[in-house]
């Protein structure tokens, strides 16, 4: 039997939720407010305090609810489909960023602080990328070390070009505001991975 007062709680934290995503797309981080987002959710600003105990907090949230990697749950593949599973990994991860304009604000906003809500996410995150990088090591025989510089390099990369590509049209001669230009980011993405895949067959 579902407790109607979790129910409601569910119910108030997404409606805060919403109101987080509507405001940053329509005035930008810098129109987040506790007073903003309690009126935009219909909602007295203490609920916000009484469930995410700040702005700060339910910035955090927000971010925790839509990040891949936090939310990543797939089941892995075998040896043999391995290099297939990783190349759709960065996919969905490119995908997933390049689509939700208020995460990629909050990343920003994210990047600039250190407070106890950021370090949360960032061992939630932390914690689910070890798993996965071990889980993939294993399966493919190289060590996490290895496993953890190449995703790394790929995965930073990526949420950097994802930031930078609202406000810069080109990056190395690749037109970040074009499909193309991702087009041939996925392909030396996937050029990267088969290379790395190589070791199994020599």
């Amino acid at each position: 039997m579902v407790n109607e007062g979790s129910k409601n709680r569910e119910t108030t934290e997404l409606q805060l939720l919403t109101a987080v995503d509507e405001l940053v797309k329509e005035k930008g981080f810098e129109g987040l407010g506790i007073n903003a987002i309690a009126s935009k959710a219909g909602f007295s600003k203490m609920l916000i305090y009484r469930y995410f105990n700040s702005l700060e907090g339910l910035i955090a949230a927000y971010i925790q609810k839509h990040d891949y990697w936090i939310n990543f749950n797939e089941e892995l593949p075998d040896k043999e489909h391995l290099g297939d599973f990783i190349k759709e990994l960065f996919k969905k991860e490119i995908k997933a960023l390049r689509e939700d304009y208020t995460l990629r604000h909050l990343y920003r906003w994210e990047l600039t602080n250190n407070n106890k809500f950021v370090r949360e996410l960032r061992e939630k995150r932390e914690e689910k990328g070890l798993l996965l990088l071990n889980q993939l090591g294993n399966i493919n025989g190289y060590s996490q070390k290895e496993v953890a510089a190449i995703a790394t390099l790929i995965s930073a990369s990526i949420s950097y070009l994802v930031l930078l590509e609202e406000n810069c049209q080109v990056y190395n001669g690749i037109p970040l505001q074009e499909e193309k230009g991702w087009e041939q980011l996925q392909h030396g993405i996937n050029l990267m991975i088969d290379l790395c895949l190589l070791k199994d067959k020599k």
